[in-house]
């Protein structure tokens, strides 16, 4: 299948940072990532981000809508993964960026750093991967991405990358046997999915919950962000209730 014209250009041979200067990591063919020979975020394979992630993120399941994988390295051990892709409605990221088509956004769908990274890692590994994206995807031009409050955050690291905050909206979900599940899944695929199913047939066990995301966008053009048709508002705190 030929590649989309949006989604990042395969590297070729990549030829790994060796000084402490930071700065693109380039292929024989394309631009394979950015950061130096201590810290750095690099293209991988689909197959190797999507394992990473079952393992580790917290949801334990991949988003299948994402085409930009990316690893991030501490002194050449991969110490995370992130996956940027379309929205879950992507077509309608209109509504959110006025005249925004497909290919010209990212959203961040799973990001998972492992303890061994340092403080601040996160925000170091967005902002190399911003600048990955900003060579190899031209014409993407913001990311959205949410804090989800399972996980007992506000959107800290999305704060100190100069995100812009856009308010926040309720998500009804499902716990059940200590995993989240989303109420979509008692309609939809009744014919597949052992998720879907799973949740159908325990639904007397499974526990109503209503919890917050905080919805934050980073403008990489930075003269679209008069397009955004939102409103922004002062950042969450701990003391948000």
């Amino acid at each position: 299948m030929a590649r989309k014209p949006f989604h990042p250009p395969e590297p070729g041979e990549i030829t790994l940072p060796t000084s402490e200067t930071k700065g693109y990591i380039h292929g024989t063919k394309a631009v394979a990532g950015f950061g130096n020979k201590d810290y750095y975020v690099m293209k991988i394979p689909v197959a190797e981000a999507r394992d990473v992630i079952i393992k580790h993120h917290y949801s334990h399941r991949i988003v299948n809508n994402s085409y930009v994988h990316l690893g991030v390295f501490m002194d050449g051990k991969r110490v995370g993964v992130l996956q940027f892709g379309y929205a879950l409605n992507p077509h309608r990221a209109n509504s959110i960026v006025a005249d925004t088509v497909v290919g010209q956004y990212l959203e961040l769908n799973r990001m998972w750093l492992s303890d061994e990274a340092p403080r601040n890692s996160e925000s170091m590994a967005i902002s190399y991967a911003i600048k990955y994206i900003k060579a190899a995807i031209p014409g993407c031009a913001w990311i959205q991405s949410f804090a989800d409050e399972r996980c007992g955050g506000l959107g800290v690291v999305y704060q100190a990358s100069n995100f812009v905050y856009c308010g926040f909206h309720y998500t009804t979900f499902y716990e059940l046997d200590g995993e989240a599940y989303h109420p979509m899944l008692l309609t939809a695929h009744k014919k597949m999915g052992q998720r879907g199913r799973y949740l159908r047939d325990n639904l007397d066990r499974a526990v109503k919950c209503k919890l917050r995301q905080f919805r934050y966008i980073y403008f990489i053009k930075k003269n679209w962000q008069p397009r955004l048709k939102m409103k922004t508002f002062p950042y969450p705190k701990p003391s948000l209730n």
